[in-house]
């Protein structure tokens, strides 16, 4: 039996250059999705899959990330007073536990896999999940539940991963597969972003892992690329080349790329339709402007 996965990497220190000039003076990860941003989003989702100890990996100019999960008491007194309950429970969860995020700081932009390998000493000889908030997704069961769960089965490493269109495909690493058991499959092999029309298969890997210790010793052995990066791709494929297993995870839910403008703007249209709070007046609202725009072509 596989042991428990209780740690959970966020590599948080990009500068999110696509999203300027709102990144100028707010992390990335602090957008706001309806009404919470981003990084809140991959806390509940770790929490639900029974992730105890949060390491971040961040860089310069995030100290707004980091006082996010502080507690308010000024804040809090004020919603008290004024009776604001719901408000108050909210904001609640919103709080971390003393010592149950740790921040590490990546000194130099050198890929994922440098990300990861700054939080070694944290995550010791057990195995880790690497969560990238970038990442959305929208399931009935957290994603990342649903990959401890099967990963208890499995052991080894295993890769969240997802059927992309054959011209995407050099966009993603991509699975060469091995054994297709539905949901999982066997990775005899990865390739990071494949030059168009060589990619082994359509099956993309995207931001959520499961991995050994074994990827940080490898991480700790690789040479950068020619960009200058250590790629986690490369660290994980030395893994299914000395017989460790890895597998891919066919996730149900639907993944939104929140790392670009045009995957922040779906991911608010889905997330808002599926508030009992919002879907009403917002939907009556998409409606009218579709048929408006309709109408003036």
């Amino acid at each position: 039996m596989a042991r428990r996965v209780t740690k959970a990497v966020f590599p948080v220190a990009g500068m999110g250059t696509r999203f300027l000039p709102a990144t100028k003076s707010i992390p990335k990860e602090i957008l706001t999705l309806v009404d919470r941003p981003l990084i809140q989003y991959a806390i509940d989702e770790a929490r639900a899959a029974g992730i105890t100890d949060f390491i971040f990996v961040t860089a310069r100019g995030k100290y707004a990330l980091e006082d996010y999960f502080d507690r308010v008491p000024e804040l809090e007194a004020t919603l008290r007073r004024a009776g604001k309950n719901d408000l108050l429970e909210i904001l609640r969860a919103t709080n971390m536990e003393s010592g149950a995020i740790a921040y590490v700081r990546q000194h130099k932009a050198m890929g994922l896999g440098h990300a990861v390998w700054c939080a070694r000493r944290l995550i010791g000889d057990e195995p880790f999940a690497v969560m990238l908030p970038d990442d959305v997704i929208a399931a009935e069961k957290p994603c990342l539940q649903q990959m401890v769960e099967a990963h208890a089965g499995t052991g080894g490493s295993m890769v969240a991963a997802m059927e992309v269109a054959p011209d995407k495909a050099s966009a993603y690493g991509i699975l060469d597969v091995g054994e297709d058991k539905g949901p999982l499959v066997t990775a005899r092999g990865m390739v990071e972003k494949p030059a168009p029309g060589t990619a082994p298969s359509n099956l993309a890997v995207i931001g959520r892992y499961i991995l050994t210790p074994q990827v940080l010793e490898n991480l700790s052995r690789i040479k950068p690329s020619a960009g200058g990066e250590l790629q986690l791709t490369d660290a994980i494929a030395m893994e299914i080349a000395a017989g460790r297993p890895v597998h891919g995870f066919r996730f149900h839910g639907e993944r939104f790329d929140c790392g670009s403008k045009a995957g922040f703007l779906q991911a608010t249209v889905a997330f808002a339709l599926a508030r009992p709070d919002l879907r009403d007046e917002f939907g009556a609202f998409l409606r009218t402007a579709t048929a408006m725009r309709m109408a003036a072509q």
